[in-house]
């Protein structure tokens, strides 16, 4: 990685654009105001948005509170688990091809959960230049409407998430107890729970199907989510160990630099990848068994990417999810459209990476069946 600030005059593409003024206030706070001088610009942009964020979120309470609290989940959601950089967009965006049955939350409604119901028609539109046509680690499809994981919108709901260590690295070690909520006080577990369900039951409102659901930290959340959702369906899906610790240390040298509220120290980011993903994993497979027969399948992320349509076939026949020949020629038209799509290429790793690799994360190597 570069020592520059990357992107160091972006304003856009940040999740904290959502934001309503207490909750930004409470950050800053949390954080003693601790805003590198070369993000400023961005701190006062947030900081503006957020005042228009209170107030249209005042107007939705007013139309919509009641309809979102009488609103029922009667069909608990799909949740699709595994690590960043794993192929769970992939996953979802092939499953979202299914809008008969499905219906996910997208990118807007994930960064504006406060104000989606009302200001979604509208900001969508003008606002659209805010979001790049492609996502920044790599070549996928990027809107307001395409399907985004669900995380944000909790954490700007409720102030907990893994994901404002992004904005304030300095407190990374801090925020990282909501990846798995292990060592957080009950309290604080059940205002996310809140938060979480207010958020699915707006998209409920909206559009009356079941929710399928991607967020990695939920990866490591089975047993919260089942206190929510007993009878919810899991998939989850892994990849090469080694593929995937090159791509998410590409993610961190492109997506967090439009996040960054404070100088991030690039030289703690290959332990943070590391230790990360011992932390998601430990949880996950301490979690598995919780998980009721017939509803957790696993797919291998290059099975997926050779063959889409007949994964996805196994996966619907596994979870006994419906009508999967009715979705058949949307998926295969869907998948088509895909042949244009180039994926990234890394160098190769040193070999005491790879060995330092192979050592601490040799539990998925032999699981899976990767090679060291």
């Amino acid at each position: 990685m570069a020592d520059k600030l990357k992107h160091r005059w972006s304003v856009g593409n940040n999740y904290l654009a959502g934001i309503t003024m207490g909750h930004w206030w409470r950050l800053l706070c949390d954080n003693n105001f601790a805003i590198s001088p070369a993000y400023w610009h961005r701190a006062a942009m947030i900081s503006m948005l957020s005042v228009f964020n209170s107030i249209q979120h005042g107007r939705e309470e007013r139309r919509w509170h009641d309809a979102i609290e009488n609103t029922k989940i009667t069909e608990p959601p799909i949740f699709i688990l595994g690590h960043w950089r794993s192929g769970t967009t992939h996953l979802h965006n092939l499953i979202a091809q299914d809008a008969t049955q499905f219906a996910y939350a997208n990118t807007y409604q994930v960064i504006s959960p406060h104000t989606f119901l009302t200001t979604e028609k509208f900001n969508s539109r003008w606002f659209a230049g805010l979001i790049p046509e492609k996502r920044p680690m790599d070549n996928m499809k990027m809107g307001f409407e395409t399907p985004q994981e669900d995380e944000f919108g909790p954490a700007l709901i409720t102030g907990k998430s893994l994901y404002f260590g992004m904005s304030f690295p300095r407190r990374m070690q801090d925020y990282e107890r909501y990846l798995t909520f292990r060592n957080v006080p009950r309290v604080e577990i059940e205002e996310w729970k809140a938060g979480f369900l207010w958020f699915l039951k707006k998209l409920t409102l909206k559009y009356q199907r079941r929710l399928v659901l991607k967020s990695p930290p939920h990866t490591a959340r089975i047993r919260i989510l089942l206190e929510l959702f007993p009878d919810a369906k899991f998939i989850h899906i892994h990849r090469n160990p080694y593929d995937v610790y090159q791509s998410f240390y590409h993610f961190h040298d492109t997506a967090m630099w439009y996040t960054y509220l404070q100088r991030p120290d690039l030289k703690a980011i290959p332990e943070q990848i590391l230790n990360r993903y011992t932390e998601l994993y430990d949880a996950f497979f301490t979690d598995l068994p919780l998980i009721p027969t017939g509803n957790f399948y696993e797919i291998r992320y290059e099975d997926l990417e050779r063959d889409p349509v007949g994964q996805l076939a196994d996966t619907y026949a596994a979870l006994s999810l419906s009508d999967f020949e009715s979705f058949r020629p949307g998926l295969e038209q869907y998948v088509s459209t895909l042949g244009q799509y180039k994926k990234n290429k890394f160098n190769n790793l040193t070999e005491p990476l790879r060995q330092r690799i192979a050592d601490q994360w040799c539990r998925s190597f032999n699981k899976w069946g990767y090679k060291i």
